[in-house]
C-alpha cells in the first residue's frame, strides 16, 4: 500500500474538491469546456480542458476522469497536465512529482498528476492508475 500523503496536502486538495465537485454531474464538465475523450483502462474517460493544460493550480485541473457508473458517468479523479516541452522541468503539486511524460490525446507528450479524490485508490491517492477503473 502506498504511503499516505502529508496531512497538509488535504488542505490544498480541499480547493480541488471545491473546484471540481459540481462536475460529478458530467454535463456541467462539458458546459465548462472539458472535452470528452476515449476510455483508457486504469484511468477512465479523460475530459480535457485545453485552457487548464499547463496549470499547477489545485483549482484548475486540466482533466477530469470518469468511469461508467449506475446512472451514467461517475467522476473518479482530477488530473493536471503539463506539456513535456524542451526546457520544461517536471512539475510538482501537493508535494508529488508529476509522472511521465506520456502521450495525452490533445496536448501530446505531457507530465501528468492524478488525484483519485472521488474513488479511493488502493494503490494510493496519487497513483498513476486505478486497478478498479475499467473500460466497457
Amino acid at each position: 500500500h502506498a504511503a499516505d500523503p502529508d496531512p497538509f496536502v488535504w488542505t490544498e486538495l480541499a480547493d480541488t474538491y471545491g473546484a471540481t465537485g459540481t462536475y460529478g454531474y458530467e454535463p456541467y464538465a462539458v458546459d465548462d469546456s472539458f472535452a470528452p475523450g476515449a476510455c483508457v483502462p486504469g484511468i477512465g474517460y479523460r475530459y480535457v480542458n485545453e485552457e487548464n493544460v499547463g496549470e499547477t493550480d489545485p483549482d484548475k485541473p486540466a482533466a477530469l476522469l470518469y468511469e461508467n457508473g449506475r446512472n451514467g458517468l461517475r467522476l473518479v479523479a482530477a488530473e493536471w497536465i503539463v506539456k513535456a516541452e524542451s526546457g520544461v522541468t517536471r512539475p510538482t503539486l501537493f508535494g508529488q512529482t508529476f509522472q511521465g511524460p506520456e502521450n495525452v490525446p490533445g496536448p501530446g507528450s505531457s507530465y501528468t498528476l492524478r488525484a483519485w479524490l472521488y474513488k479511493p485508490n488502493p494503490d494510493g491517492l496519487f497513483s498513476p492508475t486505478h486497478p478498479d477503473v475499467t473500460c466497457p
